[in-house]
């Protein structure tokens, strides 16, 4: 397995490890809260379909967030942009340590999407900027990893804390955020063309041929794998605890589905580099919809949260996988753009999902996670088509596309 290391400039590997870090630190503080907060807000008086909308605001305001992030990071840097959103999450975070009713908390986390959607875009884009294709699906792996590995953490010490003391949870979110800018400003070694670029602007996403085909493909698949992190967000911690999970189950499902996920992450970039990514994403979402449609009928806590564990070893193939396979077809000056408007859709999914699920859990607890199911099987049939002939391996034929240029950042 050829290391990550080999295919990157010095520079280029040192900005991968210290994105790495920062998703880490941030992913760790706003996991402890993420279980723990539709109880929190359930016990402070908030209704089943308000605490599904309070859930999904965070999306809402990501999805404008994330698409315009992308354009400005084209043009400024997109280092900048992920400094000011890791910043402006912290600032909501610490919101929450204020008396506020239901549709406080909904101004709150809708204020938190915005920052963690603009942060979430820049991060996407650097690695784009700075690592070349053959090697992307490592330093894309390397990173979801990171992020994993926080969200395995986090819950854990969120269950630690105790709902009864959430008032910590959110301030270790808010210094998590801010811990996170460090790495991002002492990592100075990053492309000049990450300051922002001239030729940004008149870069296109592609409108035709078999690029055009793959933008397309990969959009669906960011509404799949957005409609199925919706039903989880809103209503798996429901789920468990109508099953009679305890804080410290409850916590401990989500770090188990993490857990796998951050272990394999190395080899599944690796694979997503040497084999057709196309296969990949396929078969991670698909497992992952059947998974969906099978949860709201175990009774036993310890089934749901085995089978949580098999079921992201599907999704760690199927992540780099996509980022990749978005970034192959897409003009370098665009990256910002391309992961705008794929986390953008992505998260209008996860929104819509979030919102719809939570009112539907309130009827049958199987009825959203049933219903997730069957709308993304039948989405998945259009993938295929879209991307007939497009290629999903990256091929010796191809050039070796190396970042342009490699100076310090502002």
């Amino acid at each position: 397995m050829r290391p990550l290391r080999s295919l990157l400039a010095g520079s280029g590997a040192l900005v991968v490890l210290a994105l790495s870090a920062a998703v880490f630190l941030q992913w760790t503080g706003a996991s402890a809260v993420l279980p723990l907060l539709p109880i929190y807000l359930s016990g402070r008086g908030t209704s089943t379909a308000l605490i599904g909308t309070v859930m999904a605001s965070f999306f809402a305001t990501g999805v404008v967030a994330q698409y315009l992030s992308g354009r400005l990071g084209d043009r400024i840097g997109h280092r900048r942009v992920l400094v000011g959103g890791l910043v402006g999450y912290a600032v909501a975070s610490a919101g929450f340590l204020a008396e506020v009713n239901g549709w406080g908390y909904l101004v709150l986390r809708g204020a938190q999407g915005a920052a963690a959607g603009a942060a979430q875009v820049a991060c996407l884009a650097l690695v784009a900027r700075v690592v070349p294709l053959q090697a992307r699906g490592r330093a894309y792996a390397l990173i979801s990893g990171a992020e994993l590995a926080g969200i395995a953490a986090g819950p854990m010490l969120g269950a630690a804390v105790g709902i009864e003391h959430m008032g910590v949870l959110f301030v270790i979110s808010a210094g998590a955020a801010l811990l996170a800018c460090i790495p991002v400003l002492a990592s100075r070694v990053a492309g000049a063309a990450l300051a922002g670029d001239p030729d940004a602007a008149a870069a296109r996403l592609p409108r035709r041929g078999l690029a055009a085909r793959a933008l397309a493909g990969v959009l669906v698949v960011a509404v799949v794998g957005g409609t199925l992190t919706g039903v989880y967000e809103a209503c798996w911690s429901l789920l468990m605890d109508a099953r009679g999970a305890s804080e410290t189950q409850i916590g401990l499902s989500w770090t188990l589905f993490a857990l796998p996920f951050a272990v394999v992450a190395p080899f599944a970039g690796w694979l997503a580099d040497r084999s057709d990514r196309r296969v990949l994403v396929m078969g991670g979402l698909l497992s992952g919809s059947l998974f969906a449609g099978l949860y709201p009928f175990l009774p036993s806590v310890s089934w749901l949260i085995g089978l949580g564990m098999v079921e992201s070893l599907g999704f760690v193939f199927a992540v780099p996988a996509a980022q990749s396979l978005l970034t192959q077809h897409v003009p370098v000056q665009a990256a910002g753009r391309a992961q705008g408007v794929f986390t953008a859709v992505q998260t209008a999914a996860v929104a819509v999902s979030a919102g719809v699920c939570g009112a539907a859990f309130g009827i049958a607890d199987w009825l959203p996670f049933v219903g997730v199911m069957l709308v993304t099987l039948v989405l998945l049939i259009a993938v295929p088509l879209a991307w007939r002939r497009v290629p999903g391996k990256v091929t010796s034929g191809l050039p070796e596309e190396v970042p342009a240029r490699v100076a310090s950042l502002p």
